[in-house]
């Protein structure tokens, strides 16, 4: 136990070195580039690595805390990290199970995919079945605990030399970005939102689609196996016609059973993107990769729905009513004012169909998200910050509508249900 603790010590101090030589490396490039603040700023955490990648990440689907310019430059922060050789995944393996050579038939050497928190490989076990193995990278924790203590002093300094910022209290910001990485570290807890997920498709009847089995058994907070699917990305449409027949309603399918996980579910899946969903063999829609989720309140959902209602009808009154149910607020709100400046933001994009503008392109759509927020926090309402995932996800499904349904106003198609409860059935 000494012993860890003695290494630990070492990568803590050996992380602040090398975070520290960035760093330094950032403020030349800075003084012989000129490239903007937000620019600079992303480069800087991509180069130091999975801690200020999912920084960036926060900034990008926050932009109820930070500047606008930062919201958006951050859009673009890579998740991806170089691959680990296959010795340190047999090193990890056989560390968390004594009898790994009982337990896998074999493990393909090569990876399915690398992030920045953990390394996917295929296997099969000893029983026969196929499955994934997620593999988490080394010093993931350490380096994480290092990072954050080193923003939260960071974040300290800056809010007492500069305490106008515009995003005050960065501190409790760390501290929240804290808490959420903690649990994506922790694939006990990716697991139980798995768990959570098939438990609601078992619920609604949903037997329309699926997400992986895991094997407690075979799994900790370091390893996770799961039963591995096999299908097509929902990003080619010529694929998924092979699959079906009429590739909107896969997507239909995949939308209503999203839309029923955040009535029905502990948490939602907040980050469907085009590797995290697809279409299997047998026609069901395959969920997969439940490390990032996010919480929202039914009430909160459903002041969404009415807000977009409203927008069709472009009723600013019940808009304003609605955002107010969005969020959370210390002060009275003049309604009748918001409802004024939610006209004013709307007159100035063409709102000769609002029916486009909610299935515009994905940045148009962050563009109008940000708007709108921009618009609450003026008023005195606070976003919530599971908020921002939502929209990130809506954007992520205007991406899917333009392969499988580009002729189809889907928001309109009466198959969708964006309201859901228990007794709701969703068939393909």
């Amino acid at each position: 136990m000494k012993k860890n603790i003695v290494f630990d010590g070492l990568r803590s101090v050996a992380r602040m070195g090398e975070t520290a030589f960035v760093a330094a490396k950032a403020g030349v490039k800075y003084a012989t580039e000129k490239p903007s603040n937000a620019k600079l700023m992303r480069e800087t955490f991509e180069e130091l690595g999975s801690t200020y990648i999912k920084l960036g990440q926060f900034i990008a689907s926050t932009p109820s805390l930070f500047p606008r310019e930062y919201v958006e430059e951050f859009q673009g922060c890579l998740d991806q990290t170089p691959k680990l050789p296959f010795s340190y995944i047999l090193e990890v393996l056989q560390a968390e199970f004594d009898d790994m050579d009982q337990i896998f038939e074999s493990i393909e050497e090569i990876p399915l995919a690398s992030a920045s928190i953990a390394q996917v490989h295929a296997a099969k076990l000893k029983t026969g079945e196929d499955v994934v193995i997620k593999v988490q990278k080394p010093n993931v924790e350490t380096i994480l605990y290092t990072d954050l203590n080193v923003l939260h002093w960071a974040t300290k300094l800056i809010e007492k030399a500069v305490p106008k910022v515009k995003f005050a209290s960065l501190a409790d910001i760390v501290d929240e970005i804290k808490t959420r990485m903690v649990r994506e570290v922790d694939f006990i807890e990716e697991a139980q939102n798995l768990e959570d997920f098939v438990d609601y498709l078992k619920a609604s009847n949903n037997q329309a689609a699926t997400a992986p089995k895991v094997y407690p058994q075979y799994s900790t907070r370091r390893v996770l196996t799961m039963q591995r699917l096999y299908g097509v990305p929902l990003t080619d449409f010529d694929v998924v016609k092979q699959y079906c027949s009429d590739p909107s309603q896969v997507l239909i399918t995949a939308m209503n059973t999203w839309f029923g996980s955040l009535m029905m579910c502990k948490s939602f899946h907040a980050d469907l993107h085009a590797g995290n969903l697809m279409l299997l063999e047998d026609g069901r829609i395959g969920f997969i990769d439940f490390g990032i989720v996010g919480q929202l309140k039914p009430e909160v959902w459903q002041a969404c729905i009415t807000f977009m209602e409203a927008l069709q009808h472009t009723n600013y009154n019940v808009m304003a009513q609605s955002m107010l149910g969005m969020g959370m607020t210390h002060q009275k709100v003049d309604l009748a004012r918001l409802a004024q400046d939610i006209e004013r933001l709307f007159n100035g994009v063409s709102m000769s169909d609002p029916q486009a503008l909610l299935s515009s392109s994905p940045a148009d759509l962050n563009d109008i998200m940000l708007d709108v927020v921009g618009v609450g926090e003026r008023h005195g309402i606070h976003f919530p910050r599971d908020f921002a995932l939502l929209f990130k996800q809506m954007m992520y499904f205007d991406r899917f509508m333009r392969v499988l349904a580009p002729y189809t106003d889907i928001y309109a198609d009466q198959r969708i249900k964006m309201l859901q409860t228990q007794s709701d059935t969703v068939w393909m």
